[in-house]
């Protein structure tokens, strides 16, 4: 299984509202200024993230993927 872990920079934030457009129950935004606020840093909804991550014009979310198991 695949887990998914995302971080976001919100010194990076441009405050376009994309991601909270395209993944509300991930992001969100402050009121007063409109920056980026991660509201599931482990998101069961991943291809929304990877799309808000891939649409976010200040690359201001980070999305880490990795396989989890055992090795033999």
């Amino acid at each position: 299984m695949t887990a998914m872990r995302v971080e976001v920079d919100q010194e990076r934030c441009a405050a376009v509202g994309r991601c909270a457009g395209i993944a509300p129950e991930v992001f969100d935004q402050r009121d007063e200024d409109g920056v980026v606020i991660l509201l599931d840093a482990t998101p069961a909804a991943r291809g929304p993230v990877r799309e808000a991550a891939l649409l976010c014009p200040s690359a201001a979310i980070v999305v880490h993927e990795h396989r989890g198991g055992s090795h033999v």
